[in-house]
């Protein structure tokens, strides 16, 4: 108590000074409006600026949840398209159970290697969060392949890069069929076989799932066609298919569930066994 009584004796000048100094500006600040709003608006330009850097830092913090909750989001709207016939009208629920037919899985990969003959990609998520064998995979862009095994949390999936891959897919004009395979070549390319010559093909021609199967909805994207070859022995085009997908860069993923494919497989292996 001696040291401040002492500290303000020592420096009394000072102190007075400063508080005069204080009080005149405090004055002038209430009586003219100019000065008054110029302080504040100074005040609040450094709190906002504050206030900002923080809130950037939380976004970017932030990131990783709001990218989760946008594939959710994305997830929920794929639903919607895949269970409607026409993308012009409003999708239509499964009046039996409440359900939709189509469900969609979110999961991310973990691992992705395309420089072999046959790549399969790893996943976060496994038979835990409902995954199967045979269930399609596609992300925003398009197919990205086929469920092949699953453990608890995790799966492997048959790649479109894989030579073992074989998809129905079609020409979106005109719905002629072929098999999506690929020939170990590029990355960037897959060739849909057996598309038969009274089809109309042009460069530019977008090709879609094919429908013909329980593993994809119809009409998901897969490419457009680079180049066309015709096989003269089997009067067949084969047809390079430049991918939507880039399937070197691969994030959030989507597993379709399809709930009547048990049905129909069961129903498949029943009139096999009549035969």
């Amino acid at each position: 108590m001696q040291q401040i009584f002492n500290f303000v004796l020592k420096n009394s000048n000072r102190l007075l000074f400063l508080l005069l100094l204080a009080l005149s500006f405090i004055l002038t600040i209430q009586s003219h409006s100019y000065h008054k709003s110029k302080i504040i608006s100074s005040a609040n330009f450094f709190t906002g600026g504050i206030y900002e850097k923080i809130n950037n830092i939380d976004e970017y913090f932030g990131l990783k949840s709001q990218n989760e909750e946008l594939a959710q989001e994305n997830a929920r709207l794929k639903s919607l398209l895949f269970n409607q016939k026409d993308t012009t009208k409003l999708p239509q629920i499964d009046s039996i159970k409440g359900v939709k037919k189509i469900n969609i899985i979110v999961s991310k990969v973990i691992r992705n290697p395309y420089s072999t003959l046959e790549n399969f990609i790893t996943i976060n998520n496994g038979s835990s969060s409902g995954i199967k064998p045979n269930m399609g995979v596609i992300n925003s862009a398009g197919i990205v392949g086929i469920v092949d095994k699953t453990s608890e949390n995790y799966s492997t999936i048959i790649s479109v890069l894989n030579v073992n891959s074989k998809i129905n897919a079609k020409i979106k004009k005109s719905n002629h069929f072929g098999s999506l395979v690929w020939n170990g070549k590029s990355t960037g390319f897959v060739q849909l076989i057996d598309v038969p010559r009274l089809a109309g093909v042009r460069k530019g021609d977008t090709i879609v799932t094919g429908g013909q199967s329980i593993i994809f909805p119809e009409n998901i994207g897969i490419g457009t066609i680079d180049k066309v070859y015709i096989d003269d022995e089997t009067n067949y085009y084969t047809l390079d298919i430049r991918l939507f997908n880039d399937m070197t860069n691969l994030g959030h993923i989507y597993i379709v569930k399809n709930k009547d494919t048990e049905e129909i497989i069961n129903l498949e292996n029943q009139s096999k066994k009549d035969e």
